[in-house]
C-alpha cells in the first residue's frame, strides 16, 4: 500500500466512524461528501460549492421526499489534488472534483486538448469540442466506471491559460533556462520551447513564486486574481495557450446505485447545467479578470509572431503523443485528430495545423 493509499485509508476510518460506511442511510436524509483539492478561489471548486451543492439540495428538498446534506471537503482538507480519482474510487469522498493533469497514468488519453496547445481561448468553444470528442469515443466516459469504480458527472472547463511571472519578458528566449511551474502536460508546453519546467498545484502557487521555487506559472487570469498570485507574480502576459477542459467531477459507483431514482435524476440535472456553468462563467470572467489584473500588475499581450514562434516549437509534440497513446492501445490518434476537426467545425483556425502522421 502507497503512502498516499495509507493516508486515504485513515481518512475513509475516520470518516466511516463520523457518518457510518454507508453515505445514503434509510432516512429521507442523504448525506454526500464532496470534495477537492483545490479552493473554492478555483473556478470549478467554487461553481461545486456555490452551484451544484446548494441547487441539488434545493431541488431534491421540493421534488422528492427526501433530502440532501453535503459534507463539504475543500482545499485539500479531505483528499489532496493528486488524491482525488483515488479517494472517489475508494469511497473516502462520495463526490469529488479534480483535474485529469494529475493523473498522467490513470487518465492519460483524457487530456488530448493539453496536446494540441494555441487552441480556442474560449471556454465555452472549448467544452463543445470535449463534449463532441466524447460522444464520438465511448470509451472516454466508460473508464471511469470500468475502472475507478465512479460514474463521469460533469467535464470541466478551465479558463484561457497565459504565463504570469515574477518578472518582465517579451520573446521567448528570454525564458530560457528559467523555472517555470504548470501541471502535467502543460509542462511540455514549457519543455519543448527550452524553458525549465516544475511541476506544482494551485494551492502552492503563491508560495512556490514567493520563496522562488519557479518563476511563474501557465494559469488563467481567475486563479492570478483569486489566489492573489499578482502579488508574488506582477508580470501576467496573455500568450493564449489555450482554454482546456480537462478537469471533472464524478461520483462513487456505489453512492450512486444507493441513491433513489429520483434524486439521481437531480444529480445529473445539475451536474449538465455545472458542466456549462464552468464554459459561460470562465468566458465572462475573463475580461474582468484582466481588467482586474491591469489595476494591480504589469499586463501585457504577446505579439502574434512570438506566439506562432513558440507554436511551431511545439508543432511536432502531437505527434508523439498521439503515437505514444496508440502504442498503449489508446485511440491517440483517432482523438486527437477529432478534437482538431471539432475545433474547425466551431470555427477556429489553428495558428499551426498539427499533422498526427
Amino acid at each position: 500500500m502507497t503512502k498516499h493509499s495509507i493516508r486515504l485509508f485513515s481518512i475513509a476510518l475516520g470518516m466511516a466512524a463520523i457518518f457510518g460506511f454507508s453515505t445514503v442511510v434509510q432516512s429521507k436524509t442523504i448525506t454526500l461528501r464532496i470534495a477537492s483539492g483545490h479552493p473554492p478561489g478555483v473556478v470549478y471548486a467554487g461553481l461545486m460549492k456555490n452551484f451544484f451543492q446548494p441547487e441539488v439540495s434545493k431541488r431534491v428538498a421540493k421534488r422528492t421526499k427526501h433530502k440532501v446534506r453535503f459534507v463539504e471537503g475543500y482545499s485539500g482538507s479531505i483528499v489532496k489534488v493528486y488524491e482525488t480519482l483515488e479517494g472517489v474510487r475508494d469511497g473516502i469522498v462520495d463526490i469529488g472534483g479534480f483535474c485529469i493533469c494529475f493523473e498522467p497514468s490513470n487518465l492519460p488519453l483524457h487530456a488530448f486538448q493539453v496536446m494540441l496547445p494555441f487552441g480556442t481561448m474560449d471556454p465555452v468553444k472549448s467544452l463543445k469540442i470535449a463534449q463532441d470528442v466524447y460522444k464520438q469515443v465511448p470509451y472516454l466516459n466508460n473508464v471511469f466506471e470500468k475502472k475507478f469504480n465512479q460514474k463521469l458527472l460533469a467535464r470541466i472547463a478551465d479558463g484561457g491559460y497565459n504565463l504570469g511571472t515574477t518578472f518582465d519578458w517579451n520573446k521567448v528566449s528570454d525564458l530560457k533556462g528559467i523555472k517555470i511551474a504548470g501541471a502535467g502536460l502543460n509542462l511540455n508546453w514549457l519543455r519543448y520551447a527550452g524553458v525549465t519546467p516544475v511541476q506544482g498545484s494551485l494551492p502552492e502557487a503563491y508560495t512556490g513564486m514567493r520563496t522562488s521555487q519557479y518563476k511563474g506559472w501557465i494559469m488563467f487570469p481567475s486563479a492570478w486574481v483569486k489566489l492573489k498570485l499578482y502579488e508574488p507574480g506582477p508580470f501576467y502576459t496573455t500568450i493564449g495557450f489555450g482554454s482546456i477542459t480537462w478537469h471533472s467531477l464524478t461520483i462513487n459507483m456505489r453512492t450512486w446505485k444507493k441513491l433513489p431514482k429520483d434524486v439521481q435524476a437531480i444529480v445529473m440535472e445539475v451536474a449538465k447545467e455545472f458542466e456549462e456553468k464552468t464554459g459561460s462563467v470562465n468566458k465572462d470572467d475573463y475580461a474582468k479578470h484582466i481588467a482586474t489584473l491591469k489595476k494591480k500588475i504589469t499586463v501585457k499581450n504577446l505579439g502574434a509572431d512570438v506566439r506562432n514562434k513558440w507554436a511551431q516549437s511545439l508543432k511536432d509534440w502531437p505527434k508523439k503523443m498521439a503515437k505514444d497513446l496508440d502504442g498503449k492501445g489508446l485511440p491517440g490518434s483517432k482523438v486527437l485528430r477529432l478534437t482538431l476537426e471539432a475545433a474547425e467545425k466551431h470555427g477556429y483556425k489553428w495558428p499551426v495545423r498539427y499533422k498526427l502522421k
